[in-house]
């Protein structure tokens, strides 16, 4: 715990929450010259944007929650001079399936006409490959439309839409269900499962939902950089939230651990934040309050209504092994496979039918999920005694499995889960992922598994959501203010990723929060 600030001190700025998009605006605020004073419950600042050595006694630093960056904008790198890299993959994704009775797979990388083979190996002709390359083309063009306005006041609906100016793409992304576009491109039900993955990570949707919940997840999913590339963080996704937090520290902000924020008052004009510590509660004024939490969260410190409740539907699950394990298909090279996405059991119509009966209240039968290997990319998180001993990280996320799962004996069906879902890798691997699995110090099988109820107790997620809520479409909502940030309140703004354009590592939130105190509109 850091000390409490110092005592009867009004702050410009005092931010709820040191998550990575807290931190961004702290950093903003603070190299504008405002006093920032950064509250955050955890020992630590980083939020759900951390790296830790789950394992006793084993050097291994692995992205614990967040894993991958796609969304953070160059832009934001650049004005806070941070610190910080990434790595592409030179792997888009590898997806093991058995065809005719043998084992084989997908290939999405490794150079154009590696990929073109591995398409026409799969399917049989070149056609799915082309078709893949008039979807992802219109993808591409939209990402380049769209990701500039992110850090961008925003843009009304019909602005966009003339932005992307490309009437095809709009209807298939934002008018209709993305199945619909899924199926008229692609025939194979491997392809089309895996073009539609984007759209289901963290959201528990069926391809042809008329909410089109769907596609405001895959519109995230391929809109980052304006490429929709998925990164490494090089450090663990730890050094950003790092580098982020001295950005912060070095312009001035202070940064209180250990320090929980229990109610918030205002008039509008300036406001009271009263927080906890293991010494005391405090009460400290500021002209602004930024709240990195969720609007579930954000309406019990304003004793305002709760927004309607939030559901995640995701497994985590962090692996260390000694070795990668060879697969069935001959032609895979584990190095390559596992680098990029590696899909289990995320064909077209096992989408569909793991949907069905967890709708219904049932674990799938044949639990979805991808895998990736950080360290074959950044093997700095490794320390010098696993790195020399061979050993890698594994990486998993599990697609439907919503929170409402895990009411009952929470720790038998996460087991239970856990086990299903690894039965479903084993099937396409030449040896048992038992086998492979290193052990921590005290002897046990270095992995962990994460349900969206562990994510809501050890993060305060709601329901274990990972975007706090539903995600918006990155255009004007009502309510939302300029920004996207406002929450009815005039000085009293939302800068995690419950604002409008939030979801993801990205700080977008926080950029955009710290832009609306510094232009004084409201939100």
């Amino acid at each position: 715990m850091t000390p409490p600030p110092r005592a009867a001190r009004s702050y410009d700025a005092v931010i709820v929450g040191g998550g990575h998009n807290g931190l961004v605006a702290a950093a903003y605020l603070a190299r504008a010259g405002r006093s920032v004073l950064v509250l955050e419950r955890l020992a630590h600042t980083g939020g759900a944007a951390v790296s830790t050595r789950p394992f006793a006694g084993v050097d291994a630093r692995l992205s614990r929650y967040s894993y991958l960056v796609s969304l953070l904008p160059g832009k934001i790198v650049r004005d806070l001079g941070l610190d910080f890299r990434v790595r592409g993959r030179t792997v888009s994704s590898y997806t093991p399936v058995e065809r005719r009775g043998r084992p084989t797979g997908l290939l999405v990388g490794g150079g154009e006409r590696r990929t073109r083979e591995s398409f026409a190996r799969l399917t049989g002709s070149d056609r799915e490959f082309a078709a893949w390359q008039r979807f992802y083309a219109m993808t591409g063009h939209v990402a380049r439309r769209i990701f500039p306005t992110l850090t961008e006041p925003l843009p009304a609906r019909e602005e966009l839409r003339r932005r992307v100016d490309d009437a095809v793409a709009w209807q298939a992304l934002f008018e209709e269900p993305i199945g619909a576009a899924i199926e008229q491109h692609f025939a194979d039900d491997t392809v089309r499962g895996v073009a539609l993955t984007d759209a289901l990570i963290g959201t528990f949707a069926d391809a042809h939902d008329p909410s089109l919940s769907q596609n405001r997840c895959f519109l995230y999913h391929v809109i980052g950089g304006g490429t929709g590339a998925w990164d490494v963080p090089v450090g663990g996704m730890g050094a950003l939230t790092d580098a982020l937090a001295g950005a912060a520290r070095a312009a001035g902000a202070e940064l209180a651990t250990g320090h929980e924020a229990v109610r918030i008052d205002t008039d509008g004009r300036t406001a009271e934040v009263t927080h906890r510590s293991a010494d005391g509660e405090y009460v400290t004024a500021a002209r602004h309050v930024l709240v990195n939490a969720a609007p579930r969260e954000l309406a019990a410190l304003t004793g305002r209504p709760p927004p309607p409740p939030a559901e995640g539907a995701q497994l985590k699950v962090n692996m260390l092994l000694t070795r990668l394990p060879a697969l069935r298909d001959p032609a895979a090279d584990p190095r390559e496979a596992f680098a990029g996405t590696f899909h289990i059991a995320e064909g077209y119509e096992q989408l569909a039918a793991a949907y069905a009966r967890a709708a219904v209240g049932s674990l799938p039968a044949a639990p979805p999920s991808e895998i990736y290997c950080h360290s074959l990319t950044d093997p700095t998180i490794l320390g010098p005694d696993p790195a020399a001993k061979g050993m890698h990280t594994l990486t998993l996320f599990g697609l439907h499995t919503p929170a409402r799962l895990f009411a009952g004996d929470h720790d038998a069906v996460r087991d239970e889960l856990l086990q299903s879902t690894l039965a479903q890798l084993d099937a396409h691997l030449a040896e048992p992922l038992a086998d492979c699995l290193a052990t921590d110090a005290d002897g046990r099988p270095c992995i962990e598994a994460r349900s969206p109820l562990d994510l809501e107790r050890d993060l305060r997620l709601p329901g274990g959501n990972i975007f706090h809520r539903e995600l918006s479409w990155p255009h004007a909502q009502e309510g939302a203010g300029r920004w996207g940030v406002a929450t009815g309140q005039e000085n009293v703004l939302l800068c995690g990723a419950g604002a409008v354009r939030g979801g993801g590592v990205s700080g977008v939130p926080g950029h955009n929060a710290a832009m609306a105190v510094l232009e004084g509109a409201a939100g």
